[in-house]
């Protein structure tokens, strides 16, 4: 697994196969996390291949990452998803966003 980054911004890569992109829009929507943005969110990547959803996230801390997961997105897709997230998280080293 990864090492602990406390207090340094975190880069979390999941796999998770088995959601598609309807299940996905259906958790985003209750979560709500473009309306209420978790603390500590940076930024959010979704994208599908032939096995389910890959997400790329930065965040400011593995903490502000937990809590969100413990607190707004589990009780969400433990409702509607019946298998577990393959999740690695790394230190970011840099981040480069042109033309956003």
């Amino acid at each position: 697994m990864a090492q602990r980054t406390e207090g340094k911004r975190i880069v979390m890569l999941m796999q998770w196969t088995g959601v598609t992109k309807e299940l996905y829009e259906k958790v985003r929507k209750q979560v709500n996390w473009e309306g209420e943005v978790p603390k500590g969110a940076v930024l959010h990547i979704a994208a599908f291949d032939e096995k389910g959803i890959r997400v790329t996230d930065i965040w400011e801390s593995e903490e502000d990452l937990n809590s969100f997961i413990q607190n707004r997105l589990t009780p969400v897709t433990k409702e509607l998803i019946d298998t577990e997230p393959n999740v690695e998280i790394y230190p970011l080293h840099a981040l480069f966003i042109p033309g956003m």
